[in-house]
């Protein structure tokens, strides 16, 4: 049960992550979410729509192993395994905040489930 509500956290954080990169990136939410300035926003926009594309299948990938159920389980570790990488990667050239964003919630949801809780 625990590990079903986080991974349907991790979800959810990246359902969020999609709608700020492919709605709100050239606003002043996504300037601030992303530390843009307005010209970078609106050069990089198509590229941040197409990198939020590949956060909802991500997403997608958690709902489908939580829909799953308990035949979910390998779908859920390769999609979490997939979202901690991702989040190493990032952390390692854009920013170490996500560590904490999407790496942390992806590990604790990864040992979750592999522990059954």
């Amino acid at each position: 049960m625990i590990a079903n509500v986080l991974v349907g956290l991790v979800a959810l954080i990246h359902l969020y992550i999609v709608y700020l990169e492919m709605v709100l990136w050239d606003t002043p939410r996504g300037h601030k979410a992303f530390s843009l300035t307005p010209e970078f926003a609106s050069a990089s926009k198509v590229l941040a729509a197409n990198q939020g594309l590949y956060n909802g299948f991500l997403a997608a990938g958690l709902i489908w192993g939580l829909y799953l159920g308990g035949a979910g389980f390998q779908v859920k570790i390769f999609f979490l395994l997939c979202v901690a990488i991702a989040g190493l990667y990032g952390a390692a050239t854009v920013t170490r905040k996500i560590l904490f964003i999407q790496t942390a919630p992806a590990a604790l949801a990864l040992v979750a489930v592999v522990l059954g809780w």
